[in-house]
């Protein structure tokens, strides 16, 4: 079910919330909880049923883990959580990619088992990693099986993140002012749930099909479809990403749930080290706190912890997909990262618009890199993007210029000019100017939900 339909807007979110607080109201709120369990797993199942078991199995395995780590801190119990987590994960999303390198390597011929990726997967994988580290670490204080199932499910986070912490969500669910209906909370939520909701379908689906167009006839761009499709790229990932982290906080919101914020103006940063404090904030925290600070962090000599970035980027890329391209994506992030902490370390510094320029290049670059199929397709358009002999302003085959350029400044505009959704959201006031924002938002958008797209990233 996608929060950009019908049927989500509709049906499921209204029936949802009006159950939940209508069974709280009666201080049923056991119950209340095992229906907003039940709720986000059909929506979680709306898809495909099949996965289902998949989620709830892991789900009483992790829980099973994470109580006798809260009992006894055994390293071993540890390991063998993170294991079986890693193992799963590693079945479903990299099963091909090793069997088809085993082929390639050796000269075999064995078969692709050709899994399809349950939904979600790697979301919920690292947000039960960080649970066991978390029992581990003694900072998990009960271990009921409901509130743990109401932390992994609630649905706004589920698909997509932001990756939470147990004591960041469960807490807030046991607050008794929270089991309450607060309208000035749910008036916030659905301007938040706006914003978001617009920014996916009317600027980041846009730009996204401009894009796909242009990299599915990656080698016959021009120099400056190229450029088009690539920037195009670059900005519909933002305004896709965040404008599901932006409905998801927003329906937080309406459930008195306060759901951190995973985005802020990534693209306004200088520097590739900005960029990622920036840029899907809470799994750059997941990778912060569970593998660079694991490694060392910073607390050691300059190239140890050179090496720890590159390694966490290395994780990074790899979970982002099965193939190469995504492991040097990570490893060309990594550079970058490290270059930026070097010109720190000697303390250099480059004029603004220089130092924006060249971050936001590196941003176009590593993302053809993120999007191509392959290498081959990979190479030519970002060597395409410099071939001045390619340079053509006619008979442009894979793009629409002028809507195109009107979508690519409206949304630079929108990135580096504007207050972002949370900073706009800090000044929210329940009055009528943001009403008559939040319905014009939102019945803009719901005139795009005849074509709707999944988001981006829901294949991750």
């Amino acid at each position: 079910m996608l929060f950009n339909s019908y049927e989500f807007v509709f049906l499921f979110l209204p029936i949802t919330f009006f159950i939940y607080f209508y069974l709280n109201s009666k201080r049923l709120v056991t119950l209340s909880k095992i229906f907003l369990v039940v709720a986000s797993l059909v929506f979680y199942s709306w898809w495909n049923a099949i996965y289902l078991p998949l989620i709830l199995g892991s789900m009483v395995f992790n829980f099973l883990v994470g109580q006798k780590l809260g009992k006894k801190n055994s390293k071993f119990m540890l390991t063998f959580g993170i294991v079986g987590n890693v193992a799963l994960l590693g079945y479903f999303k990299y099963a091909d990619f090793f069997i088809e390198n085993f082929n390639w390597v050796l000269n075999k011929d064995v078969n692709l088992l050709h899994l399809a990726l349950p939904l979600a997967i790697s979301y919920f994988t690292f947000q039960q990693i960080a649970f066991l580290v978390d029992s581990y670490r003694g900072e998990t204080k009960e271990y009921n099986f409901l509130n743990y199932s109401l932390f992994i499910t609630f649905f706004p986070q589920l698909l997509m993140g932001p990756i939470m912490h147990h004591k960041e969500i469960i807490p807030q669910f046991q607050t008794r002012w929270k089991s309450y209906i607060k309208w000035e909370n749910v008036s916030l939520g659905l301007f938040i749930f706006a914003i978001g909701l617009a920014k996916k379908t009317l600027i980041g689906d846009p730009l996204t099909d401009f894009a796909q167009y242009g990299f599915d006839n990656a080698q016959k761009l021009s120099m400056i479809e190229a450029w088009y499709a690539s920037t195009s790229y670059v900005l519909s990932y933002y305004f896709d990403l965040s404008g599901y982290a932006d409905m998801a906080i927003g329906i937080g919101k309406m459930f008195n749930i306060d759901i951190p914020k995973n985005f802020n103006s990534p693209y306004k940063a200088r520097n590739f080290a900005d960029y990622w404090k920036r840029w899907h904030i809470t799994l750059s925290r997941f990778l912060g706190d569970y593998i660079y600070k694991s490694l060392g962090g910073n607390k050691t000599i300059a190239w140890v912890m050179y090496l720890n970035i590159m390694i966490t980027f290395f994780v990074s890329g790899f979970w982002h997909g099965a193939g190469w391209t995504f492991v040097v994506w990570g490893l060309l992030n990594g550079i970058f990262v490290v270059m930026a902490h070097m010109m720190k370390r000697a303390n250099l510094q480059m004029n603004f618009y220089v130092a924006w320029s060249l971050m936001f290049l590196g941003l176009i670059i590593t993302r053809i890199l993120f999007v191509s199929n392959n290498f081959s397709d990979a190479w030519y358009v970002s060597t395409t993007l410099f071939d001045i002999s390619n340079l053509s302003f006619s008979n442009l085959m894979h793009i629409d210029p002028y809507l195109q350029s009107f979508y690519i400044v409206l949304a630079l505009f929108l990135a580096l000019a504007c207050k972002n959704s949370m900073e706009i959201a800090q000044n929210f006031k329940p009055n009528f100017k943001y009403i008559f924002y939040t319905v014009i938002l939102l019945t803009a958008s719901l005139f795009t939900f005849s074509s709707a797209k999944e988001f981006l990233y829901f294949q991750f």
